[in-house]
């Protein structure tokens, strides 16, 4: 009989953390065979970065990255390069470990949403990683990544907190169409993540609890999966084929290892026990933080101003539209 911790809904399967003890004790291993536990003393502020962002990680539709991106280059002035690798190869361990929880313990996830959306994010992060990064401006690409989630809480909030949205537990069948929608919205989170580090897992996410109505508390866990699956695809990219994981990258992915490894199961664990509402207002102050802290330090002026202006204006009209969908479907129904 399988060993289980008993919690407020239901049980804890805790052999499914044998995989994340096997990591988190190939690490020490590594951290003794070479003597690197001084990388401690100058790389601290990413291990106390990633307390926060592996749990929201874990909790939330945003990735580490979503934390660690604008963190490092916001805060500590890291070229955005360096944190879009450092968020993959991070992510590629913590949220893997947040999917290995949510899978071993039978979390709600959509597979009608996880496998198109996770097939056309592979695609578009290596499309991206080839094609869109090297003509993005890094400033530029700071001030996308926090206005164009900004517009997304926004409509979200509109549509949960005025509009009064009822939510589904599970996605009806879907079209060749609607796969293929789904494959089109997993290639640009794809793209997204190529360039920031993060975006298939909040892009998905936004497509699907807007579009079909599906719960946060299922739309949630089902996005961690797929940033998981396509972190582990970026960071074999950058890391095997590209080959532009530097040192400092990997200084900072070292001292993050073992506190992502019990952050983003964390994270899993804790937000499945919350109330869908309770997961959607987390959402919201996460993405006011960041955007406000972007504006605080950043100071968009001149056409880094307009670029904002401009792409908050059409992520509103951009996810607007899949209420619209969503409405005129239902009507035609």
């Amino acid at each position: 009989m399988e060993g289980t911790i008993k919690s407020k809904q239901g049980k804890l399967n805790y052999r499914g953390l044998i995989p994340i003890v096997i990591l988190l004790l190939l690490w020490v291993i590594y951290m003794l065979d070479t003597i690197q536990w001084s990388l401690f003393k100058d790389n601290w502020f990413m291990s106390v970065t990633m307390i926060f962002g592996s749990f929201i990680a874990g909790a939330s539709s945003e990735g580490g990255g979503a934390i660690a991106f604008p963190v490092m280059t916001l805060i500590y002035d890291i070229m955005p390069a360096t944190a879009r690798n450092f968020s993959l190869a991070i992510q590629s361990v913590g949220m893997t470990a947040a999917a290995l929880i949510i899978l071993r313990n039978k979390y709600p996830v959509e597979y009608k949403y996880l496998i198109p959306a996770s097939i056309g994010g592979g695609i578009g992060i290596i499309f991206g990683t080839f094609f869109i990064v090297p003509y993005v401006p890094a400033t530029f690409s700071k001030m996308l990544f926090v206005t164009f989630w900004l517009s997304f809480g926004v409509i979200l909030f509109y549509i949960n907190v005025v509009f009064r949205r009822k939510v589904l537990e599970k996605m009806p069948d879907l079209s060749r169409i609607e796969l293929f929608m789904l494959l089109i919205v997993g290639f640009s989170g794809g793209t997204l993540s190529s360039i920031l580090g993060s975006g298939l897992d909040i892009f998905s996410f936004a497509y699907i609890t807007i579009r079909y109505q599906l719960s946060e508390k299922v739309a949630t866990p089902t996005s961690v999966v797929a940033m998981a699956i396509n972190s582990l695809i970026g960071f074999s990219l950058h890391y095997f084929i590209i080959q532009d994981f530097a040192q400092e990258e990997f200084n900072y992915w070292l001292v993050s290892i073992p506190v992502v490894l019990i952050g983003a199961p964390m994270g899993a664990y804790y937000i499945n026990r919350q109330t869908r509402d309770f997961v959607s207002w987390l959402l919201y102050i996460i993405i006011t933080v960041q955007f406000i802290g972007a504006l605080l330090i950043i100071r968009p002026e001149g056409m880094l101003l307009l670029f904002t202006i401009l792409v908050f204006v059409f992520g509103l009209l951009f996810f607007y539209a899949f209420t619209r969908i969503s409405y005129w479907i239902k009507r035609s129904d």
